[in-house]
């Protein structure tokens, strides 16, 4: 009757022992609390805010956690350093000139470090380094740019009933343009104006193409002023003759009132002289007189019976 009890006893604490046994395996493989006892890489980061950062909290890199935050003290005046305790396994992928963030882990809303980044062309990290921190706005930073932005925005609310308040009144250049129709009318008329200078630009522009096109076709005077070398050179000589003549002329002109100038010289005598002016205006009346006698002395002449004969000879000749 006494072995019953003991062996009751010894069979309650095996099963109790294994049970024990079973719960811690099933912990260690739950929590990975077996990765606790494997080798770590200790790398450090410095923080000038840790937004609640704690001692334990996980360490992410490309979505897979790598290791845990080992402390948390201050550091020098402000800032606090941050000692990270990281898997071995993930040396080989942590450059030395990666990043860290404080992000949150879900919804539940628990601070977590991310590291990120790194170029191929930098080594690996190794014990002690000190990576970089890359600066997130925390929640209260959020909130207070949200409150700066209200503010913002009430001041901008605040500035538009005014405006549209003075607009509606038919105040300034955009409120008299809404409320005066003469306003617009002008608006209209110079607009139409507008419309009518760009037709006609439009015109021009259609005139010039039309030119220019006469200019490419070969065989118009405009094409050979253009291209035909030998008719500009002609132009050219052409242009330097006539600049001659007209320097001649000028030149003659400027004799001629030099000399006209001149009571000694013949074109002034003619000019200015009065007796020689009326002596050669005699001469000429003397010599018209003359031409008239001469003509009249002719003409009897031919009716003269001893010259009769030759001058209807020659009438003869000319019909002939």
């Amino acid at each position: 009757m006494s072995t019953s009890p003991n062996k009751r006893a010894v069979t309650v604490g095996i099963f109790v022992v294994l049970g024990l046994i079973f719960l811690v395996a099933g912990i260690l493989v739950i929590g990975n609390i077996h990765q606790t006892f494997s080798r770590k890489l200790r790398v450090t980061t410095l923080f000038d805010d840790v937004n609640g950062l704690q001692k334990g909290s996980n360490i992410w890199f490309s979505g897979v956690k790598i290791g845990t935050v080992k402390q948390v003290d201050f550091y020098g005046a402000s800032q606090v350093k941050v000692v990270m305790n990281i898997d071995r396994e993930a040396q080989q992928y942590i450059r030395k000139d990666a990043k860290v963030k404080i992000s949150t882990d879900g919804l539940i809303g628990n601070k977590i470090l991310v590291i990120y980044g790194g170029s191929e062309r930098v080594s690996f990290v190794t014990e002690d380094d000190t990576l970089s921190v890359e600066k997130t706005l925390s929640t209260e930073d959020m909130m207070s740019t949200l409150q700066e932005n209200n503010l913002n925005l009430v001041s901008i609310t605040s500035d538009f009933k005014i405006i549209s308040k003075k607009l509606a009144a038919g105040e300034g250049t955009i409120g008299r343009l809404l409320n005066d129709d003469a306003v617009f009318k002008n608006i209209e008329a110079t607009t139409a104006s507008l419309n009518a200078a760009s037709d006609k630009a439009q015109q021009l522009m259609v005139s010039l193409n039309t030119f220019t096109s006469k200019l490419n076709q070969k065989g118009t005077l405009a094409n050979d002023l253009v291209t035909d070398t030998v008719m500009v050179a002609s132009l050219r000589s052409t242009v330097k003759e006539l600049n001659e003549v007209a320097g001649n002329a000028s030149a003659f002109i400027a004799d001629l009132k030099q000399s006209a100038s001149d009571p000694k010289s013949m074109v002034g005598t003619l000019l200015k002289d009065e007796q020689s002016a009326a002596h050669l205006k005699e001469t000429m009346k003397n010599l018209d007189s003359g031409s008239k006698k001469l003509d009249e002395d002719l003409e009897a002449l031919q009716h003269n019976f001893l010259l009769r004969k030759y001058f209807r000879k020659k009438d003869k000749e000319e019909k002939k």
